[in-house]
């Protein structure tokens, strides 16, 4: 896909101020039980389809909405993923401004899960 000008000048400023990992570090971290919330932002019919094993879903439509319920430990580990990498720093920097602490966004999102044939679930 290919995103227009205005949206990567937003994500690029957004990562400037977020944290980010790669996939390999997000398995990593998961596996050692170091990541206590494991979100998929992605749209819903998208996490309908299938999403990374053990994510929960909170759209980047409703995370800021529903972030506080989910997740009241504002210092709780969070990784954060979409499709490629995007939406996922969006979101995590709204939820750094919200006074979340301790959120990263998974670089490459879903695709580069996939591709390194990490569990999937559907």
């Amino acid at each position: 896909m290919k995103h227009n000008e205005g949206f990567l000048k937003l994500v690029e400023t957004a990562r400037q101020r977020v944290k980010e990992c790669t996939v390999a570090e997000a398995k990593s971290r998961l596996d050692r039980g170091e990541v206590a919330h494991f979100i998929d932002v992605r749209e819903d019919s998208e996490y309908a389809k299938d999403h990374a094993k053990g994510a929960c879903h909170l759209g980047k439509g409703i995370i800021e909405r529903d972030i506080e319920t989910a997740v009241p430990d504002k210092q709780a580990p969070i990784i954060l993923y979409c499709g490629g990498g995007y939406r996922s720093a969006l979101a995590a920097d709204a939820l750094q401004q919200m006074g979340y602490t301790n959120v990263v966004s998974m670089d490459g999102g879903i695709k580069a899960w996939r591709e390194a044939h990490y569990p999937m679930e559907t």
